[in-house]
């Protein structure tokens, strides 16, 4: 169940037929343009991290919000997810499913805290946030770089050469906003 507010700044995507379709995406908000630029200079892993696609999500506990257990997509989403959580304290529940057991861990994400899923927490165990855990209003700028196949010497390099530059322009108007719908995949 995804019954949270969203806000969309990116290319829209078609999951299924696995296509992005570039047209009215005119760029990343103006006001995000102070925060990456933030995340450049002060955290050391996002030096290079150039997003595409930033999505608010707005989280309440009379709404029952939630996300399901699920892995960002892979085609089209890169090594690094990178959420800030703003307004109150949440948890982010990775889990993974052997042969044999079911794991399950959750990570405090305080007000005010920016989390990195990459490596292992982003290939290997799904994340969830559990209706449980939203305790109060909760705001998730969760920003995305695109998979190396955007990059340089993929094979889909022109698109995300152009996706990088116009996200970087920081011009954008919201291309989404919708009510349950799932922003984080």
């Amino acid at each position: 169940m995804y019954s949270h507010l969203s806000q969309d700044f990116g290319p829209q995507v078609n999951f299924k037929k696995r296509k992005l379709k570039l047209n009215n995406f005119t760029g990343l908000p103006q006001f995000s343009k102070v925060l990456v630029e933030r995340m450049w200079r002060t955290v050391p892993l996002l030096s290079d991290f150039q997003p595409v696609e930033l999505c608010n999500l707005e989280y309440t506990p009379d709404r029952g919000s939630s996300i399901d257990p699920h892995f960002d997509d892979f085609w089209v989403w890169g090594e690094r997810l990178v959420t800030m959580n703003l307004l109150s304290d949440s948890l982010l529940t990775f889990s993974v499913s052997g042969d044999t057991s079911n794991i399950e861990v959750s990570v405090p994400m305080p007000r005010r805290s920016l989390i990195i899923v990459q490596g292992p927490a982003r290939y290997e165990w799904k994340h969830a946030i559990k209706r449980q855990d939203i305790l109060s209003r909760r705001i998730a700028v969760t920003l995305r770089e695109l998979a190396q196949d955007f990059c340089e010497s993929g094979k889909s390099y022109a698109v995300g050469h152009e996706l990088i530059k116009t996200a970087l322009s920081f011009q954008g108007e919201s291309v989404q906003v919708s009510i349950n719908k799932e922003c984080e995949g």
